[in-house]
């Protein structure tokens, strides 16, 4: 319609829209069809998983796969449970309809795996007649079992989910609540009550930060991270990375990584992001994997520099390198700590008298290739009444642990 007004009219003609505007009608994250099966023993022990996935990607794609796992980040369908064997096979199918595929709340794919599971869960524990928090504490992966390889592939490096579950229930009172359920379930039978008690019972793991290569690649180009840093000689920073904050504050974030990792203090780091012209090499902001993957890059150059400044504060005190200790914003000689140099006074030395033989200078860059994912995890509890006759709703409680 703009490039027909732009003719019409015979000037450049440019389409302003608000958010709210561009998330309703412009793009789409979820229109999955999910079909899962659950093989288990009469004590609800899992014993296997089988889900059919049918994907609307609108007109095309819009969000970045991971191209050596055709089903994409949906193989997490497994879930936080000791699935022994599992089928997963997903359909994308393109249509007339806006990019499907985006992330416009919690990352692509994961957030729908996550519900497929945990409502099938669900589902077992009705046709089992079992509480659905015991349900899903009977096939836990155990802390022991962790590393523990999924049967679609992942390994999920820790976690302790019967602990969390188990927080989670006692923060509320579970059980406590589970009486009065069944209480105004009988006194919603014998006429009592109009109003009817629900209580809610989920729990994910999640798989986020997308960065390492044997994993992770779109369209072969590798998706780890990197980061470049540089003292100047004043002891003020700059640092620059390919990640572009959407609003989560990556400025705040990656100058305390530095802060921390080399004792200058944040206001003095000048954050530089998503700059094309200058950004070192990086895949961007998306699926949760700006922290696991681009802030590891930024604090092994961090580490890189101090260790460089160790060498240099060695020179300037007069004593090997390993008779220093740091000390929050610099370095001091083990057991004497008036004997110290802080990096503001190494950044200077740096530059203008820098050992015998040492490039001058104070500045790295590090690649990060991670060697796995990251796999959160939490419980979710709401506690829910409802007027039957009116259909008014009420949260009474919602307890997230994570």
């Amino acid at each position: 319609l703009c490039i027909v007004a732009s003719i019409v009219t015979g000037v450049p003609v440019k389409w302003v829209e608000d958010r709210m505007e561009n998330l309703s009608t412009t793009s789409f994250a979820r229109d999955y069809h999910m079909t899962a099966e659950i093989a288990a023993k009469n004590d609800g022990t899992v014993t296997g998983l089988k889900v059919h996935v049918l994907a609307d990607h609108g007109g095309f794609d819009a969000c970045a796969d991971p191209s050596k796992w055709p089903a994409g980040f949906f193989n997490i369908v497994t879930g936080s449970y000791d699935f022994p064997a599992a089928h997963l096979a997903v359909d994308g199918v393109y249509t007339n309809k806006a990019p499907g595929g985006v992330a416009y709340r919690c990352s692509f794919r994961v957030t729908e795996a996550a519900y497929c599971i945990e409502r099938a869960m669900d589902i077992l524990a009705q046709k089992l007649d079992m509480d659905p928090a015991d349900l899903r504490m009977k096939n836990f992966v155990k802390p022991e079992q962790f590393p523990y390889h999924s049967a679609l592939g992942w390994e999920y490096d820790s976690g302790d989910y019967h602990t969390a579950m188990q927080k989670a229930m006692d923060t509320i009172g579970y059980r406590e609540l589970r009486a009065e359920q069944k209480a105004k379930q009988e006194a919603f039978k014998r006429g009592e009550t109009r109003e009817i008690m629900g209580i809610g019972v989920s729990f994910f793991t999640e798989i986020v930060g997308a960065g390492p290569s044997k994993n992770c690649d779109i369209l072969g180009v590798a998706m780890f991270d990197s980061a470049e840093i540089r003292v100047h000689p004043t002891g003020s920073v700059i640092s620059r990375m390919g990640t572009k904050s959407q609003g989560q504050g990556h400025e705040t974030t990656w100058a305390q990584i530095i802060a921390t990792e080399i004792g200058i203090p944040a206001a003095d780091i000048m954050v530089e992001e998503g700059n094309t012209d200058t950004a070192p090499y990086g895949l961007g902001t998306y699926g949760s994997r700006s922290t696991p993957v681009a802030g590891a890059a930024i604090a092994l150059a961090s580490r890189k520099i101090r260790n460089k400044a160790q060498m240099i504060a060695a020179h300037m005190l007069e004593v090997s390198e390993y008779d220093l200790e740091w000390d929050v914003d610099g370095f001091h000689v083990k057991g004497n700590p008036q004997a110290r140099k802080s990096m503001k006074e190494i950044a200077w030395a740096a530059y203008h008298a820098p050992p015998p033989g040492m490039e001058p200078g104070l500045e790295a860059v590090s690649y990060y290739d991670p060697p796995n994912m990251t796999y959160p995890f939490g419980a979710y509890l709401c506690v829910m009444d409802i007027d039957v006759d009116t259909g008014v709703a009420r949260t009474r409680r919602f307890y997230a642990l994570m």
